[in-house]
């Protein structure tokens, strides 16, 4: 966690930075990001991507390739520590929990497995620990994996999503993850809620404005986001509180309707990234406010076309 005192001091991860004038206000955790944000694995024309892409968040810009995850997959899901990204589970045979720096640009590490494996999870970030829930292998499943983030090591079953389901988008707030719409059959538009503190299952808290699947998530200290998707290519932007159990409201759309693809948080905006616009594979990256209510905005391009890719923030 750090705090930003607006035109005052910021500290975070142990560093102090003087900036000009203002109050008090939390600036999220690991589930956000103050520098860049990372786009990793994922489908292009070519087949399944090892690459991991980063962008700036202090301008719009476009992503630099800065290394390879240890195995080419797709239908991934993201994690982030504020030290390290992680992408787990995906296609392919045994895909393990990768773990990249973010201190310097490098190639990932293999670190763990999760408990079952499989592809189309959704990913959620507590300080200590990183979250893999649903998804698909040999069954369609509620997993809810946890793995550490202070050493490397396997994920342990923690507990159980209501219902089973894969390509959900996840979300985190301080205290709680979130997995939201998804399929299992039927498109869904269920947000479930776990919580951090304990191990234990996930309660139902909420419906999206619109059953979907395949859309990313972001989060806000206040708000989860759910961007994109399938029916159709999707561009509806959904917000959730965090605050209090409730259904989502449409506060947006992104600049392309598409599905497949990955999110990132940093403090002050929700991006997407790539994705499929129902004709082309997309390398679009998009910006939309927290702060208020508005459309998402193109600023920039990933380095290759991706459907499928999972996102990471620092």
């Amino acid at each position: 966690m750090s705090f930003t005192i607006s035109g005052g001091v910021q500290i975070a991860g142990g560093s102090i930075v003087i900036s000009p004038g203002g109050s008090p206000t939390p600036s999220g955790g690991s589930f956000q990001g103050s520098n860049f944000g990372y786009s990793s694995g994922g489908f292009a024309p070519v087949g399944a991507l090892n690459t991991i892409d980063k962008f700036p968040f202090s301008s719009d810009d476009n992503a630099t390739d800065v290394g390879d995850l240890t195995v080419a997959r797709d239908y991934v899901s993201g994690q982030s520590s504020t030290v390290s990204g992680y992408t787990s589970g995906g296609s392919g045979a045994n895909p393990p929990i990768d773990k990249f720096p973010f201190a310097s640009d490098g190639n990932a590490t293999d670190v763990g497995d999760l408990t079952v494996n499989r592809y189309s999870s959704a990913g959620q970030s507590s300080s200590v620990s990183g979250y893999t829930s649903g998804g698909r292998g040999d069954n369609f499943e509620d997993i809810i994996d946890k793995f550490p983030f202070a050493s490397d090591g396997n994920a342990t079953d923690v507990g159980d999503l209501t219902q089973i389901r894969y390509t959900s988008a996840g979300q985190s707030s301080t205290t709680s993850g979130y997995t939201s719409g998804g399929i299992n059959g039927p498109r869904l538009n269920t947000i479930d809620k776990f919580p951090f503190s304990s191990d234990a299952n996930a309660t139902d808290v909420g419906d999206l404005t619109l059953a979907r699947d395949s859309g990313a998530g972001q989060s806000s200290t206040s708000s989860g986001y759910t961007s994109g998707g399938s029916p159709g290519s999707g561009d509806i932007i959904d917000k959730f509180p965090f605050a209090s159990d409730s259904n989502a409201t449409d506060v947006g759309d992104l600049s392309v309707g598409r599905y497949g693809i990955g999110g990132q948080s940093s403090t002050q905006s929700g991006y997407t990234s790539g994705g499929y616009d129902g004709s082309n594979f997309v390398n679009t990256i998009d910006k939309f406010p927290f702060a208020s209510d508005g459309n998402a905005t193109d600023v920039g391009n990933l380095t290759k076309t991706t459907w499928y890719g999972t996102g990471q923030q620092y």
